[in-house]
């Protein structure tokens, strides 16, 4: 038979000088109390084992000092010239577009300087021609007013012929007083054209007068020289067109005198006083002769 033994408990204590084993004995610590009235404390004993949670949270082990710096400025120097990069490239289409802005303003500017221009001489030409238009005119007027002095000393002369005689001068004296009725009725329309026009001249000299009103007194001016059978004889519609068309003569500023302003229509005005001057002794003559 196979003998057994017992091994001795860890519990039991070395043999003693007397032979006899002694038991350890195990006394638990005193833990210190809390004082009255604090909330109990727990105390854990964290441990840590190689597969514990806490042990894989700590992550991959880290490199080395020297390499981890070398890392560290490579991927910094990986950035930078990232953001370099990135900046030129903005940098580069901002500047492309302000270029391309300014080509397109400075086109625009050129284009809008090239119309000015033409306009401006398109205005130069126009105005020559007008200039020209009103010279001419007035060189016009200016011989019909020579050949009316003339048709007047002519008439003159004959008027004195004619009072000389004996019955013609009877016949010659009564036609010129009725046709002098007549001069008058003229001369007074005269006037009211003339008032007309120098009212005319001094709204198209004004700068705050609307031009509506200027065109309402060239509207009515119209409508009597094409109703009114004296300014119909002197033929005056066509004479207040061209004055409306080529008369933009104005005086300075500072002018206060309605006289000033118009150099056509002064022109105008004589040749139509003359005019009803000859008209009134070709009436007479007229009368004269429809009377023998």
């Amino acid at each position: 038979p196979v003998k057994v033994t017992e091994r001795p408990s860890g519990r039991q204590g070395r043999k003693g000088p007397g032979g006899e084993g002694r038991a350890r004995t195990h006394r638990p610590r005193r833990r210190p109390q809390p004082p009255p009235g604090a909330a109990p404390r727990r105390h854990h004993r964290r441990r840590h084992f190689a597969g514990s949670p806490q042990r894989a949270c700590a992550g991959p082990p880290l490199p080395p000092a020297p390499l981890s710096g070398w890392i560290w400025t490579r991927e910094c120097q990986k950035e930078i010239e990232k953001e370099k990069n990135e900046y030129y490239r903005k940098h580069s289409s901002l500047q492309k577009d302000l270029e391309a802005k300014y080509r397109d303003t400075i086109t625009e500017s050129r284009r809008a300087v090239a119309h000015l221009e033409l306009e401006l001489e398109k205005e130069r030409n126009r105005t020559l021609s007008y200039r020209e238009a009103l010279v001419s005119q007035s060189r016009k007027l200016v011989e019909e007013r020579r050949s009316l002095e003339q048709e007047q000393e002519k008439l003159e002369r004959e008027k004195q012929v004619l009072l000389r005689s004996g019955a013609a001068g009877n016949l010659y004296q009564s036609c010129l007083a009725k046709e002098e009725e007549w001069q008058k009725k003229a001369n007074a329309l005269l006037k009211e054209f003339e008032d007309g026009l120098k009212e005319r001249q001094e709204i198209y000299c004004s700068l705050v007068v609307p031009r509506s009103q200027r065109l309402e007194i060239e509207k009515n001016l119209l409508v009597k020289a094409a109703t009114d059978p004296v300014a119909l004889d002197l033929h005056m519609e066509s004479g207040l067109k061209d004055i409306f068309k080529h008369d933009n003569y104005c005086g300075n500023l500072l002018n206060r005198s309605r006289s000033q302003n118009g150099r056509l229509m002064w022109l105008y005005l004589r040749y139509w006083e003359l005019a009803i001057e000859l008209q009134k002794f070709k009436r007479v003559e007229k009368a004269m002769l429809g009377k023998r």
